[in-house]
């Protein structure tokens, strides 16, 4: 298992107002406003899964009502190919779920919104875009360099 690369110096791509106040944390109402937004995202993900997982089970739902297998077709191939993409998005969308169930952990650590490599806050309108990311955009840009 390879060790990960020490961190590298953040970019300064814009002063976060969080850290100009010396915040090392969010405090317990930013932190329920977030865990809100993550609720409701959960809520939404889930019950797409769920549409995905039926859609999966019943894939003659479409109405045409033939569920006989004697008729081979051209579409056979298309409608396998649909299968594997919609078990694709369903995988997706399960880690999607995943992610955001470990960011209502840390929020239940108080560790929420802290950048796992410069432990510095992630800003308020990051976390409110993508609440599951565990990364300051300072971190994810150098993280691709």
């Amino acid at each position: 298992m390879l060790k990960p690369a020490p961190p590298k110096p953040a970019i300064n791509i814009g002063s976060n107002k969080n850290q100009e106040a010396g915040k090392t944390r969010y405090n317990d109402q930013e932190l329920i406003e977030f865990k809100e937004i993550i609720h409701q995202k959960i809520d939404v993900a889930r019950d797409e899964f769920n549409k995905m997982q039926r859609s999966l089970q019943n894939p003659n739902e479409n109405g045409d009502g033939n569920t006989s297998n004697q008729y081979v077709t051209l579409d056979d191939g298309a409608s396998t190919f649909e299968k594997e993409n919609l078990n694709q998005l369903a995988a997706r969308q399960k880690k999607f779920i995943n992610n955001l169930e470990a960011a209502l952990i840390r929020i239940e650590n108080k560790t929420y919104g802290i950048c796992r490599v410069t432990g510095k806050l992630i800003p308020k309108e990051r976390l409110r875009a993508v609440p599951h990311t565990t990364l300051s955009m300072d971190a994810k840009l150098v993280q691709y360099k």
